[in-house]
């Protein structure tokens, strides 16, 4: 795992798009594995600025799976993540809708929808780059404490405090779905890269948890020390309960230029 420390929220959001980009440079075909949420926003409007100034690689083959879906919104529905991406990225990018994937949460297919969208990503040979957030419970997608650290593609119900969290996007708590369709834990380690991207003092506790403390799934992200390949950046704030923070600084400091993320 490398964590990099980061000034501020808009040096997270340059450093991932480096790296989002470079994965597309390298491979024109690749599978993008994109979280929804405010953490990654910014992100995603670098490279859209980046595209739009003709600076950005291509798109053009580039294929996207998100990370979830709510259960019960009207088709169509503005806060479905299928909706949410396609506002927040890959339209601007000009990713057709073809080629963004998600889980199906049709009602008539509910219950084998999670083990068709493990088959989805087996067939497009996997997620080269996953982009991930973490709750303040350290969560990853919508696998909450407790989850199996081996989990796969189901469904689940979201807790009170997430419906709560999300509850700015609807209006009211009222109206937040009560279920989710979410990769798991086991389905997001099967990705080649993953990029965790962590700003604000809300998330320190769990950033220390997830990097630093023992593998539990009282907190899910702690499963991503399993992964060979993990970068973890951070803002200053998220990165205040890092009890090694010095030692990912001088680490960094000494990378060579050439060798990215």
């Amino acid at each position: 795992m490398e964590v990099v420390l980061l000034a501020d929220a808009r040096q997270v959001a340059r450093l991932a798009a480096d790296t989002i980009e470079a994965t597309v440079a390298a491979k024109p075909q690749a599978v993008l594995g994109l979280a929804t949420g405010s953490t990654p926003l910014p992100t995603y409007q670098e490279l859209i600025r980046r595209h739009r100034a003709g600076l950005g690689p291509s798109y053009d083959q580039v294929r996207c799976f998100t990370l979830d879906e709510y259960v019960g919104l009207p088709p169509g529905h503005q806060q479905s993540y299928r909706a949410t991406i396609a506002r927040e990225l890959t339209d601007p990018l000009g990713i057709p809708p073809d080629r963004v994937h998600g889980p199906d949460p049709s009602p008539e297919g509910l219950a084998s929808a999670g083990e068709r969208y493990e088959q989805e990503l087996t067939a497009a040979g996997g997620v080269d780059i996953q982009v991930l957030g973490i709750g303040t419970d350290g969560h990853l997608a919508f696998n909450e404490p407790g989850s199996a650290l081996t989990s796969l593609t189901r469904l689940k119900t979201l807790t009170a405090e997430t419906r709560q969290a999300n509850a700015r996007f609807f209006g009211s708590v009222a109206a937040v779905p009560r279920h989710v369709l979410t990769q798991g834990l086991g389905t997001i380690l099967r990705a080649r890269h993953l990029l965790l991207l962590a700003t604000g003092a809300a998330k320190a506790d769990a950033v220390a948890a997830a990097v630093e403390g023992p593998l539990s799934a009282s907190c899910p992200a702690s499963v991503l020390q399993l992964h060979r390949h993990v970068s973890v950046l951070v803002d200053e704030e998220a990165a205040a309960g890092l009890a090694r923070r010095e030692h990912y600084r001088e680490v960094y400091a000494a990378k060579p230029c050439w060798q990215g993320l």
